[in-house]
């Protein structure tokens, strides 16, 4: 009966110290990500390794006419960007719309610069995906705008 009442006793704080914590983990998000950075996946009508693939296709034929340098213009800093593709990020890519999905990738310019492009494409199906919008998200790791959920849509505002 004694061992009993000790083990009683001994899970209790056990207990509401494991729960503490994850309240406290709910309520403090991780310091590394402390806010939403880009839309996250729904399920898409695409599978992410359709988008990935779509991504890299594009990116390897609007290539091919530059030398192998993606073109991109950066109204920001008011010039064309000459990129290589480093990774297309798999972890985000996402459907954003009926029909129009997300890609975030990491490209570097002939320079060194390196730049987190978000490329978005827009098809029913893998083979009439098209590229609709693509635009500079961070510069070196400093972002120029996060995303944020509003009314199922998601949205871009400046960081």
């Amino acid at each position: 009966m004694k061992v009993r009442r000790f083990l009683v006793a001994a899970s209790v704080p056990l207990f509401l110290l494991a729960s503490q914590r994850a309240l406290a983990q709910a309520e403090h998000p991780k310091k590394e990500h402390p806010k939403k950075e880009h839309p996250t996946e729904k399920q898409a009508g695409l599978s992410k390794t359709d988008l990935a693939g779509a991504i890299r296709a594009w990116v390897e034929k609007e290539s091919a006419v530059s030398g192998g340098w993606l073109k991109v213009e950066d109204p920001v800093q008011g010039k064309t960007l000459q990129l290589k593709l480093e990774k297309v990020h798999d972890d985000k890519l996402a459907q954003v719309k009926p029909d129009e999905y997300f890609a975030c990738a990491d490209f570097v310019e002939k320079d060194g610069t390196k730049y987190d492009i978000d490329i978005f494409m827009q098809g029913k199906t893998k083979g009439d995906l098209k590229e609709t919008e693509v635009t500079v998200h961070k510069v070196n790791g400093k972002e120029r705008y996060t995303w944020y959920e509003e009314n199922g849509v998601w949205k871009k505002k400046a960081a």
